[in-house]
């Protein structure tokens, strides 16, 4: 039909360049727009302290996708991390909400203060790189910081109400 007119089908316009049934760039950042327009900060709150537990509990080796080894993305400081930001954003959480996470991040807590305890604390992501690298390097003194945060969490451990 068109093939033979030369012209392009009917519906094609500014987004024709995109693949059949993908967005165009316009039509993309008019959704981005809309979704902006109606979405509540409290919503991306809740997300992201979700996300944080999610983290956190994989960070841990608790939570892994299937067939991977739990404890291959274990790192403490990103799980000392992820804890200390959730108990930050539970304050700020709807209470229904609140009533779900807190109980969460009770586990999220213990399970830090058992491996820290346990002393299997693996070296975050490059923290053997900063370790070996030398007397001066900013990657030492960081990795000593995070050691006595570390230290610092092993010495208490938080409870909801405290």
């Amino acid at each position: 039909m068109n093939e033979q007119s030369g012209q392009p089908p009917a519906g094609a316009g500014p987004g024709a360049g995109a693949p059949q049934g993908q967005p165009s760039e316009a039509e993309m950042q008019a959704a981005l727009e809309e979704q902006m327009r109606n979405i509540r900060v409290e919503d991306v709150v809740v997300q992201t302290t979700v996300t944080l537990v999610n983290l956190g509990a994989r960070r841990l080796g608790l939570a892994a996708a299937p067939g991977e080894d739990p404890g291959a993305e274990r790192d403490l400081g990103q799980a000392q991390i992820a804890i200390e930001a959730v108990r930050a954003l539970l304050p700020l959480l709807p209470a229904e909400v609140n009533e779900q996470i807190a109980p969460a991040l009770s586990q999220l807590q213990m399970a830090f203060a058992r491996e820290a305890q346990a002393g299997g604390e693996a070296p975050a992501s490059g923290g053997q790189a900063g370790s070996q690298a030398g007397g001066g390097d900013p990657a030492d003194a960081e990795a000593a910081a995070a050691e006595a945060e570390r230290a610092k969490a092993r010495a208490k451990i938080w409870t909801p109400g405290s």
